[in-house]
């Protein structure tokens, strides 16, 4: 959250230098559509007598939701706002059945596994480039997990990324095409009382089509 304050304040400080004083608020609802990629791997703990698994695992997939968003525009075309999506995209699920693992019986077991991205914030920026715009954003969001294994749970944790794409608008109707490519996330498991525990990594990007109204 540290990070994110910080570029907020500096997108909001440039445009205060360069943009001039009289300026308008908007407010508006974004539909989007496109598809994520996800590469993940988890790293079994290591147990006596058994050699520790890295299971590799990638997801393609499409999604669609959408978006609330409120932001200022100044009088030179450059624009700061905040988007909001109220609701969760998932980011990949998946199961595995593990049996006679050796002397690590407590190993046994099917695991189940669903990650999604909770509460996605994003600060962004349109540069005017004539008849388009540049858009800039910087992702906040939960990485949220659902797990069942047999010895441990995994948490949830924050993820950040960034946010590239063109855009055209009129006075109430933008159309983006936007690229997000998020920091790559690990997070290890607890439970047991131990220590050791498994481990996961992952990363994801997208690619969506967005249509916005405002009002």
């Amino acid at each position: 959250m540290r990070k994110l304050l910080g570029i907020l304040s500096v997108c909001v400080m440039s445009l205060v230098y360069i943009a001039p004083a009289s300026a308008d608020w908007g407010a508006g609802l974004t539909f989007m559509a496109g598809t994520y990629e996800t590469d993940g791997s988890e790293t079994e703990k290591t147990v006596s007598g058994v050699t520790s698994e890295t299971t590799n695992h990638s997801e393609k997939e499409s999604f669609y939701g959408a978006s609330v968003y409120v932001e200022k525009e100044f009088s030179n075309g450059f624009v700061v706002g905040l988007d909001y999506v109220p609701m969760s995209i998932e980011l990949g699920s998946g199961s595995r059945t593990d049996a006679d693992a050796g002397n690590a019986s407590d190993q046994d077991g099917t695991r189940t596994a669903k990650a999604e991205i909770d509460d996605l914030i994003t600060i962004y920026t349109h540069v005017p480039l004539g008849p388009v715009y540049l858009l800039l954003g910087y992702h906040d969001a939960t990485a949220t997990t659902t797990e069942t294994l047999p010895t441990s749970s995994y948490g949830d944790v924050t993820i950040n990324g960034y946010q590239y794409g063109l855009g055209m608008k009129n006075d109430h109707v933008k159309f983006e095409v936007a690229y997000s490519d998020f920091d790559e996330v690990s997070i290890t498991g607890t439970g047991s009382g131990e220590t050791n525990q498994n481990s996961v990594k992952a990363d994801a990007d997208a690619l969506a089509f967005r249509v916005s109204f405002g009002f």
